[in-house]
């Protein structure tokens, strides 16, 4: 019986460092992921950085004429299982928040919206050494 390897796809990661409505990078993001998964791909985890972390806030809400890229990553992140990681230092910054960090500050509410985590740069340093490709999807200037 002749030897056969199996030939795994490569796993990514995305890094998402612009906000919604201010620039492209969560649409194309999304955009890539999908034809990732499309074509046997598998995307490993989504990191948001910087601006990016908007794109887990549960506080958008886009008028019904524009694309909810927050909702529309939901249901990607859920269908795929897909682990979505916001930096803690970037959500502190700009006032996102879960459950945890509101108590630890002391703040009224929490906004980070379902299927989003919180994490430490210690995520995105396991990205770079267990995904085979990190693309990175940048706000621009």
């Amino acid at each position: 019986m002749p030897h056969t390897e199996e030939h795994q796809a490569p796993g990514y990661t995305l890094v998402v460092t612009g906000a919604p409505y201010s620039s492209q990078a969560p649409a194309t993001a999304l955009a890539f992921c999908q034809a990732l998964l499309d074509t046997g791909h598998t995307c490993d985890r989504l990191f948001l950085y910087g601006d990016g972390v908007y794109l887990s806030s549960a506080l958008n809400t886009p008028p019904s004429d524009e694309t909810d890229w927050t909702a529309e990553w939901q249901a990607l992140l859920a269908q795929h299982r897909i682990p979505a990681v916001a930096c803690i230092a970037s959500c502190l910054r700009r006032g996102l928040l879960d459950e945890q960090e509101a108590s630890r500050y002391e703040r009224p509410a929490s906004n980070l919206a379902s299927g989003f985590s919180i994490a430490g740069l210690g995520e995105w340093v396991e990205a770079q050494t267990s995904s085979d490709r990190v693309i990175y999807f940048h706000g621009g200037v």
